[in-house]
């Protein structure tokens, strides 16, 4: 009688997690992105269940094309471990559907944690840490880096979890009409935050007196407090979001707007 094989022990889904996480973006390529990073990630499932062919043989399986973002990702990740678990013990799993999984599955993900994690969270974690630097205090960075650690991994290793444990169905934790409100809120957050930080860090004023006497930037001020600071945002945001200036652009743009101004005395 043949041994029936066991599954996936905790201490060996930790494993799985763990070099997910640390090889997830050491490996990238235009050919295949991150795709190698994967392979590395499940070579313990493998080199347990399988022979050196068969190790081989899945290791093709997962070399195509795979990109999304890391971190909301891992959830994929979880169910891919589900699905290659189930077919190494045995059930009825193609290797059209763990390869169509990740690839379905990738892109609409990648948006969900680029708008969470790239456009809130750091965002977010960034504003507090540079309130908390103020005269040189290094609570600041050790804030950050304290809190982007934890976000990151307790984040990645409960999502992970729950891909693997409820497969496929996992992802309408993340894609569905409830999680799409959560979505929007932190995001609504978001704005809140970054829009305090503009207001509280971005000085921007102008000397100008009308011929009367009466300062522009008492009119400015008397129609809404921080006015020119406001207009500054948004335009910077327009350049950048409309017109797809890139950073490096924006801040040689920012620097002679800058002197120029200040040379002739607008600001």
């Amino acid at each position: 009688m043949a041994t029936e094989k066991a599954g996936l022990t905790k201490q060996e889904l930790n494993k799985l997690w763990w070099r997910y996480m640390w090889s997830y973006n050491s490996s990238a390529s235009y050919e295949r992105f991150h795709a190698m990073g994967i392979v590395y990630s499940l070579l313990p499932l493998w080199h347990k269940y399988y022979d050196k062919a068969k190790q081989f043989e899945a290791m093709k399986r997962h070399t195509i094309f795979y990109n999304t973002e890391m971190q909301v990702g891992s959830i994929v990740q979880g169910i891919v471990v589900g699905l290659e678990e189930q077919k190494a013990l045995g059930k009825e799993v193609d290797d059209d559907v763990i390869r169509s999984t990740k690839v379905g599955l990738m892109g609409p993900l990648a948006g969900i944690g680029d708008s969470i994690w790239v456009g809130v969270v750091i965002p977010i974690l960034l504003s507090i840490a540079v309130a908390l630097s103020a005269g040189g205090n290094v609570i600041g960075p050790l804030f950050y880096v304290v809190a982007y650690l934890a976000l990151t991994l307790f984040g990645s290793k409960y999502l992970f979890d729950q891909g693997y444990r409820m497969g496929v169905g996992a992802v309408q934790e993340i894609l569905g009409e409830k999680a799409q409100k959560v979505v929007t809120s932190v995001l609504v957050l978001g704005v809140i935050v970054m829009g305090g930080v503009a207001a509280s860090y971005v000085s921007l004023s102008t000397p100008l007196a009308l011929g009367s006497g009466q300062k522009v930037q008492d009119i400015f001020d008397g129609i809404l407090p921080h006015l020119l600071p406001l207009l500054l945002v948004l335009g910077v945001w327009a350049l950048m979001a409309k017109k797809k200036v890139s950073p490096l652009v924006m801040v040689l743009i920012l620097a002679a707007f800058s002197f120029i101004a200040a040379f002739f005395k607008i600001i």
